[in-house]
Parts: structure tokens; sequence; C-alpha cells
């Protein structure tokens, strides 16, 4: 359920989109990830090792953004000047989805949650949840390859727990199919009707 110290962070509430992917898409789409039960062990691990270093991912994503104009266009004014309380808000959302990212089993809440994460990049959303004036849609070719950086990145800070190199690369790999998982959801509001 949400968090109301998190602004912005409705998981679970009413206001949510409830996602169009029924539970047999979303098993096949899961299936052709290649995402497994076996995943969702390791990625709960790599939660417990990320636990205590979310803010340092997040200094690396956001340090990631801020190096690149076109990036930090989307978290900032018409003018190009960026608005730190939006930063600070959506930062402590990120912080949540690793979080939420790093403890499965993946169920109704959380398929529609995606849906919702899509649509606030969008035109449809973007910017309404936090009410700042802003670049008012990200292109979904940012979204996609956003897709690396987010997990080549988070490799060394799965590293840092007492697991041995082969369970680090389970743990990254599921990190890796999650992240693919969840790009592809937040495509659909992207998508032309019936082409997703």
């Amino acid at each position: 359920m949400s968090d109301e110290s998190i602004p912005g962070y409705t998981f679970g509430e009413p206001s949510v989109a409830e996602s169009p992917i029924d539970d047999e898409e979303f098993e096949l789409l899961q299936e052709t990830v290649m995402f497994t039960e076996e995943d969702e062990r390791h990625l709960r691990m790599a939660g417990e090792v990320l636990d205590g270093q979310v803010d340092d991912v997040l200094d690396t994503w956001y340090g990631f953004v801020a190096d690149h104009e076109h990036l930090v266009q989307y978290f900032s004014t018409p003018d190009g000047e960026p608005i730190d309380e939006y930063l600070d808000r959506v930062r402590e959302r990120f912080a949540q989805w690793i979080r939420d990212t790093c403890d499965p089993p993946y169920d109704e809440d959380w398929l529609d949650y995606q849906q919702e994460i899509g649509l606030r990049h969008t035109h449809e959303k973007k910017n309404e949840t936090d009410d700042v004036d802003s670049v008012d849609h990200i292109p979904y070719r940012y979204m996609a390859a956003f897709i690396y950086p987010i997990t080549a990145t988070m490799r060394p800070y799965l590293a840092n727990g007492d697991h041995d190199e082969e369970t680090v690369e389970k743990m990254y790999d599921a990190w890796f199919k999650t992240v693919v998982l969840q790009v592809t959801l937040w495509s659909e509001p992207y998508v032309r009707d019936g082409e997703f």
C-alpha cells in the first residue's frame, strides 16, 4: 500500500490507473524475459544487499542525469532551469521503486502501479503528480535507452554484500530482467491502441 511520507507515491490506492495487461498476458511477458521464481528469490536477496545503499545508487543515477542536459530537461522548467523540489520528490519515489522492485512476487496492485508509472512519463500525467511546470512528456526512446544505465550501474552495489560471484551475477540478471519487464510495461501508454 502507499506510504504517505513519500510525495506522490500512490501504490495500491484507488486513484492508480488500472493496467490493461491481464494475468495471462503478464505471465507470458515474464516468460518472454525469462523471469522466474528463482529471479524473485534473487531480487529479494538484492533488496537485502541494497538496503542502506539506496541513496548511493540514486546519487549515481542522478549524477548521470545531471551530466546530460538532454535528460535533466525533463526535471526542469520549459526554460531549462532544474526544479529542485521536483527532483527531490521524484528521488523519494525512485528510492521506493528500488524497494518495490526487490519485493516480488508482483501482484495486481504492482501491475497497476506500473501502468501509473508509465502514464506519469507521458503527456497524460507528466507533471500532474508533483504539480510542476516542466516539460510535459518524456519521449519513449529515453525510457528504453535508460534500461542500460540503471542496470549496468547496479552491479557494483550488488557486489557489496557477502555473496559469492555466482550469486551476485544471479541477482544482477534478475535486476536486468525486471527492469526490462517494467520498462516494457511502462511502454503501453506510448503505443498506439491495439499495437502493444
